[in-house]
């Protein structure tokens, strides 16, 4: 069984998405962007709390370090094209935020798979 210090890159993922989602509505209030700045803060604003469940919950929750992982690198990869969009004016590379969607839908149907596996004995 993991420590809850194995999970504490998850936690540390979620501050720094939890910080970026805020900034990022900030930005498409108040500087413009609402078409793509809008929703790169909605999905780390929303992947953030999972992050945090994901880590406190550690290894109670089957599957949860791998689910944590996509959740992450799909944030990153669907936020961040978003992002460099907006302020470059091109994507992280082709197809990055659709890479980043199903990595999360896959992420939250891993979750389900998970809560649904028989337990340990």
């Amino acid at each position: 069984m993991a420590s809850v210090q194995s999970y504490r890159w998850a936690t540390v993922a979620a501050g720094l998405m939890g910080a970026a989602g805020v900034g990022l509505a900030a930005a498409a209030s108040h500087a413009g962007g609402e078409a793509l700045l809008r929703p790169a803060s909605t999905i780390c604003l929303a992947h953030a709390p999972a992050l945090v469940a994901l880590s406190i919950a550690g290894d109670r929750v089957r599957l949860a370090a791998l689910v944590a992982v996509g959740m992450t690198l799909g944030t990153v990869l669907f936020s961040g094209d978003l992002v460099a969009r907006h302020f470059i004016g091109s994507g992280l590379f082709p197809m990055a935020a659709p890479t980043g969607g199903v990595t999360l839908i896959v992420s939250w149907l891993l979750l389900c798979a998970g809560a649904l596996a028989p337990g340990r004995n």
